[in-house]
């Protein structure tokens, strides 16, 4: 048996910090890509359709959400196995070989072919390493936690993703008002991705001086990758449930967050700036309703705000976003978009710590990762792609909230599925259903 470590409240919440900062450049590289789609596109997917660049660069970004479930099974087998602290430093080293790729390749105007293929491999290895990092990242705060404020602890993983979409958008904003839109395809999308590669020594030694969590030092024994592998495979039921509970999170978080500004630009035909400013808006909000209703999860249990967040979302986002292009303007945007904000901050709150909660202890970072990955490839990344595609075969600018209401549905579903033990006031254990 290992020694027992604990860690003092300030220590804690050092942690917190130093495991935040690693997701938090995970997501600032995806929103970068994501915020300066037009750009990119034009940079390695020469086309004369607008929409067909925007496929192309598209379907480059679901490319790497592609790669997460191989990432989530591998990666995660290596955590439950060596430790969280370990996994955690190797996921980081890999996203910052994924940022310097993209950051630094040349036009296709430079180098032709070789350019899309390029930043193709650099999202799959990003894709890669993302695959393991929400869930390695969501286990270890779980596993610090100090007791009845498990919820309010993890919600910080998903918190520290709102920092990134505040800066990636308040970037963009700068660049928009300082670079015309010539100078902004030639050099200005770049800017960003090279201020990624700037702070990567940064988190790296922030992450280097991590302790690891006493749950995982002081188990008597660890998994083999063998055994990890076949207890996943075993829970494939309660696997496929996470994927549907995490649907509703990811396919809302890259419907508001990364699509917004293209979504605002090209369909809305608004100006870069006031669809970059409403992102801004959206990662503030995020960041104030994660936390209250992860607080709020360790107060009247996870489920009833999971519950009430999709029947409010399957209720009102095709509504609201019929109202929204009824007559496009900034004002409308911007209330819509909170109010979808405030619909995935509430539901996202309390989700993450739940599926936490779901996963066996002696494989939690691998199953965690590998329901999260699955999710976020399907209807996650896919969202802008899905977003364009729909509007582009039915003509409906408003589509984007049928699609939001699917995936709300589903997430009812798995959280209706998934039978509780209610604790002290909060949920912690779950199983599926029988």
């Amino acid at each position: 048996m290992g020694s027992k470590i604990t860690l003092s409240r300030s220590e804690k919440i050092m942690n917190v910090i130093r495991v935040s900062s690693g997701n938090f450049l995970e997501m600032y590289d995806f929103f970068v890509f994501g915020y300066f789609a037009h750009e990119i596109g034009a940079t390695f997917f020469p086309a004369d359709n607008e929409v067909t660049v925007l496929l192309l660069t598209f379907a480059v970004f679901a490319g790497g959400f592609i790669m997460r479930p191989l990432g989530a099974l591998i990666l995660g087998a290596y955590i439950d196995k060596h430790g969280r602290r370990t996994g955690l430093l190797l996921t980081l080293g890999l996203m910052a070989i994924g940022t310097a790729t993209m950051a630094l390749m040349p036009g296709y105007a430079t180098v032709g072919v070789l350019a899309p293929f390029v930043v193709l491999l650099g999202r799959l290895i990003q894709g890669f390493s993302a695959g393991v990092e929400v869930g390695g990242a969501s286990v270890y705060l779980a596993e610090i936690a100090t007791p009845g404020n498990k919820g309010f602890y993890v919600s910080w993983q998903s918190a520290s993703q709102q920092v990134a979409v505040i800066l990636a958008a308040s970037l963009g904003v700068a660049l928009n008002a300082n670079f015309n839109a010539q100078q902004m395809q030639d050099f200005g999308w770049r800017i960003p991705m090279l201020l990624g590669c700037l702070i990567i020594p940064l988190l790296l030694v922030l992450r280097r001086s991590l302790a690891e969590t006493e749950e995982f030092t002081n188990r008597t024994h660890h998994p083999s990758i063998r055994e990890i592998v076949a207890s996943v495979g075993a829970s494939w039921k309660l696997l496929i449930l996470g994927m549907l509970l995490v649907s509703m999170t990811t396919g809302s978080f890259y419907l508001i967050t990364a699509y917004t500004p293209t979504y605002g630009r090209t369909v809305l035909h608004l100006l870069p700036f006031d669809a970059l400013l409403v992102t801004i808006c959206v990662g503030v909000s995020n960041l104030i309703w994660l936390p209250v209703a992860g607080a709020l999860s360790d107060r009247i249990g996870r489920k009833p705000i999971l519950i009430g967040t999709t029947v409010l979302t399957l209720l009102t986002a095709y509504p609201a976003m019929s109202w929204l292009v009824g007559a496009a303007s900034f004002e409308r945007l911007l209330l819509v978009e909170l109010w979808l904000s405030f619909l995935y901050g509430c539901y996202n709150g309390a989700m993450v710590v739940f599926l936490a909660e779901v996963m066996p202890a002696k494989v939690r970072a691998t199953g965690f990762s590998v329901a999260y990955s699955f999710a976020t490839a399907i209807f996650g990344g896919s969202t802008p792609l899905i977003a364009t595609w729909l509007i582009s075969i039915t003509g409906d600018r408003a589509i984007p909230g049928v699609w939001m209401s699917a995936v709300a549905a589903l997430g009812l579903f798995a959280t209706l599925m998934l039978k509780t033990n209610r604790q002290t006031g909060h949920e912690r254990a779950a199983q599926p259903a029988q």
